[in-house]
């Protein structure tokens, strides 16, 4: 458990780097889109081939739980990449990082889990810090509005993305153990062609590429796709969602520390206690869950059973 929650930690910290790299590179979103994703296939495809080896084959039906997740994995990218690019950075983190106020809903109509009192406690104290802070900069205009949407919009899809992934904790590709990249693999590679798909409404892709914006679609493969998406899905199977998406709120964090390095931004006074409030709600969500006992899942019959 230790290793999982250092791991979700890490993916928290690689998911963080997308916002800069998005504003560093001038390419259309969708390319940036398509291109971070099928090059995160193309790293793991050994890994993936080598999963399928051992197990004697993968039929292409075993497959089909990944479609839903992998467009809705694309949508997101589309929305966030546009909506990261017509907005203030304060306003695209703010709206991003809402996720833990929506994450009860889906989480109960997928798969009838709702709030333990450790989460509800920590998902407070959390929010409250990012709400500190954000709303002080939280700028609403008619010239922000569309990217304001397109964010709230990336919001909602990675939510229910994140919560399909919990939902197909147990997938292992038909009646035989399998593994996550059985899983997150092919979810990459449905996300990707459907990114790329969509592009060639509105761009050719075949032009010249700047070094600049392919070592940063490099970059979004490696950092935010490969280790970050990977880590949210493995740690989907592992943790609640709700405290998944508690500590996703360490970006917040992790975004002000790199834009300090990198981009020359100095935090404000707030971001300090924001911070603060942040990863205490984490540990109040972590430390105080206890065992889940009723209250955790509501099984479609309507009796509430112990832990889960």
């Amino acid at each position: 458990m230790f290793f999982n929650a250092i791991l979700l930690v890490v993916g928290v910290f690689t998911a963080s780097t997308s916002v800069i790299m998005i504003r560093w590179s001038d390419e259309h979103p969708l390319l940036v889109a398509a291109y971070r994703l099928l090059v995160a296939v193309a790293i793991l495809s050994p890994i993936f081939l080598r999963q399928v080896k051992k197990r004697g084959g993968l039929p292409l039906g075993d497959l089909l739980p990944t479609i839903l997740p992998g467009l809705i994995l694309g949508l997101h990218f589309i929305a966030w990449i546009t909506g990261a690019r017509l907005t203030s950075a304060a306003n695209a983190t703010l709206i991003v990082n809402m996720n833990p106020v929506v994450m009860p809903l889906f989480a109960f109509l997928l798969y009838r889990e709702v709030l333990t009192p450790a989460e509800i406690a920590g998902t407070a104290v959390a929010l409250a810090g990012v709400v500190l802070l954000g709303v002080a900069d939280f700028r609403l205009s008619g010239a922000t509005l569309a990217g304001d949407a397109l964010c709230f919009v990336a919001m909602i899809l990675s939510t229910v993305y994140l919560t399909l992934a919990r939902k197909n904790r147990n997938f292992a590709g038909g009646d035989r153990p399998g593994s996550i990249w059985l899983y997150v693999v092919p979810l990459y590679a449905v996300a990707g062609l459907f990114c790329f798909a969509v592009s060639l409404f509105f761009i050719d892709p075949i032009k010249p590429y700047t070094s600049r914006n392919m070592l940063n679609i490099a970059g979004l493969a490696v950092l935010p796709t490969v280790i970050g998406h990977t880590v949210y899905n493995h740690a989907m199977r592992k943790f609640r969602g709700q405290l998944v998406a508690i500590v996703n709120l360490g970006q917040f964090i992790f975004a002000g520390i790199m834009g300090y390095f990198w981009l020359g931004e100095t935090p404000k006074p707030l971001f300090y206690v924001s911070s603060a409030l942040v990863a205490g709600g984490a540990c109040v969500a972590i430390l105080l869950k206890g065992k889940r006992g009723a209250g955790s899942v509501v099984p479609r019959g309507g009796a509430v059973p112990g832990g889960v």
